[in-house]
């Protein structure tokens, strides 16, 4: 492993370490959500290593709205940060409030957080949008610090910079459900299936009849229709 990334994943278990205890008094008082902003600013920085003036911009304007955050890397907008409330529960009106900023300015990821739980999600341009999440991690569940930095270690400055976060995100999207469907219906597959009813019963199935009853009754529809 290179030096810089031990010091970023040590870097990221500090703060996990550190921020555990001040996240637990926000939540157990009903933070609001400007003094839960102070502890994400907070952990960005001395946990994930952006730079409080270089790397993040707050209250980013995109049209008429503003983005809680706006994070660059050598200058390029790299990523919108949508806070709410530490008791707050992160849900789908929230994603698309910050997926509005993204697909405005061009920017390909999003993280939603209540300072609690940290959401990645990879935004796929065109038409239709495509919204996939890369990463989540609840810094106050029973998961190990071990494990939370671990995987909050690629929203970290070295890892986005690196481009590890977009490795993360591939690696999943290639086994994601709607990926296997896909690949599950496929000419090949398909193919291989037909050929492996025959030896099995004899039966010289048709490819089409294959590929419907795998999309009708096996795999679930709104996966390949998405």
């Amino acid at each position: 492993m290179p030096k810089w990334e031990t010091a970023a994943r040590e870097r990221v278990k500090v703060a996990v370490r550190r921020f555990a205890k001040p996240l637990a008094d926000l939540v157990e008082r009903d933070a609001n959500e400007g003094d839960t902003r102070l502890l994400v600013t907070d952990f960005l920085c001395e946990g994930l290593g952006y730079d409080k003036y270089e790397d993040l911009t707050t209250e980013y304007q995109v049209k008429s709205d503003f983005a809680d955050y706006g994070v660059r890397i050598d200058r390029q907008m790299v990523a919108f940060i949508e806070v709410k409330r530490c008791t707050q529960k992160l849900g789908i009106r929230h994603l698309r409030q910050v997926q509005m900023y993204a697909v405005n300015e061009g920017v390909e990821w999003m993280v939603l957080t209540n300072g609690q739980v940290w959401q990645v999600w990879h935004l796929t341009g065109g038409l239709p949008v495509v919204v996939d999440i890369a990463l989540e991690v609840d810094l106050l569940s029973d998961a190990t610090q071990a494990v939370k930095a671990s995987s909050l270690f690629y929203l970290s400055k070295d890892a986005v910079r690196r481009r590890l976060l977009d490795e993360l995100w591939k690696a999943k999207a290639a086994i994601a459900p709607r990926s296997l469907a896909e690949v599950l219906v496929s000419d090949v597959v398909i193919e291989a299936v037909r050929k492996e009813i025959r030896r099995r019963t004899a039966y010289n199935s048709d490819v089409e009849e294959i590929e419907r009853i795998l999309k009708a009754d096996v795999l679930r529809a709104d996966l390949l229709s998405n």
